[in-house]
């Protein structure tokens, strides 16, 4: 699902977003620097027949610029605030579920933060991501994915209560005909139908499934990994930062210096 766009500046936010904030950046300080230079230029009156045309051009595009020289670089300057934190926040949702390690977990997401998991599992092994969500003319499609040139598309299906049938499958492939993309991905919290597994086979569709993505997740080298264990506030527990278990209360029995020491273990 897509929230609904409400006007053009949300339009250009949500692409703000999208991009990388250095991107953002780059383009704030351009568009002020060319439309500061456009609104500063001197418009002649029109004093010649049939120059009305030019001259009512001229006019608006002067102050198209004067009013844009401010409100571009301030939007793509908020969508480089906006993409900077949203980026951390899909790098620490990774890192966090690559530590709980267990299938379940991505059962208790929202279909968003899902959708943003996916992303950044994809993001990490080196494609260029841009979320569009579900809800758009293109048949379902999440995210798009580049990489060396070439276009594939992922569908983000968060279903806890039933399998993934053949329909969505057969609808992604029509999709990646119309679009020329190479492949496509389905991914899933859950499992496929036998039905959606034929139709996948022999077609450059690959059905990812919660135990696979799980795997991929586990196998994501992170730059910076959290590094703090996970405590449940409710329980009082300790969890273990690698495989999610409860850790237990123990006593050192070893070293000059640590015997007789509390420390946590992992159960």
């Amino acid at each position: 699902m897509a929230r609904r766009k409400d006007g053009v500046l949300d339009d250009l936010l949500g692409i703000a977003k999208m991009l990388p904030w250095w991107s953002d950046v780059g383009i704030a300080l351009i568009t002020y620097f060319w439309l500061h230079n456009v609104a500063s230029n001197e418009v002649a009156l029109a004093v010649q027949p049939g120059k009305m045309g030019e001259f009512l051009g001229s006019q608006m595009s002067k102050t198209f610029a004067t009013i844009g020289q401010y409100l571009l670089p301030f939007v793509f300057s908020l969508g480089a605030v906006l993409s900077f934190f949203d980026r951390k926040k899909r790098e620490h949702l990774l890192s966090e579920t690559k530590q709980r390690g267990k299938q379940n977990v991505l059962l208790d997401m929202s279909w968003r933060e899902f959708e943003m998991l996916v992303g950044e599992v994809f993001r990490q092994r080196g494609f260029t991501v841009v979320e569009i969500g579900g809800n758009g003319p293109d048949g379902g499609v999440d995210l798009v994915l580049k990489k060396n040139g070439e276009t594939h598309l992922v569908q983000c299906k968060q279903w806890k209560a039933y399998k993934v049938g053949v329909e969505v499958v057969r609808e992604l492939y029509g999709v990646m005909a119309a679009k020329g993309a190479v492949s496509g991905y389905v991914v899933t919290s859950g499992v496929y139908t036998n039905e959606a597994k034929a139709f996948a086979n022999g077609r450059n569709i690959e059905l990812i499934d919660g135990s696979k993505l799980t795997q991929m997740i586990q196998g994501v080298k992170l730059s910076n990994p959290i590094t703090t264990n996970i405590v449940n506030v409710a329980k009082n527990e300790v969890t273990c930062p690698k495989c999610g278990s409860a850790m237990v209360k123990r006593n050192a029995r070893r070293g000059a210096n640590n015997a007789g020491q509390a420390f946590f273990g992992c159960s």
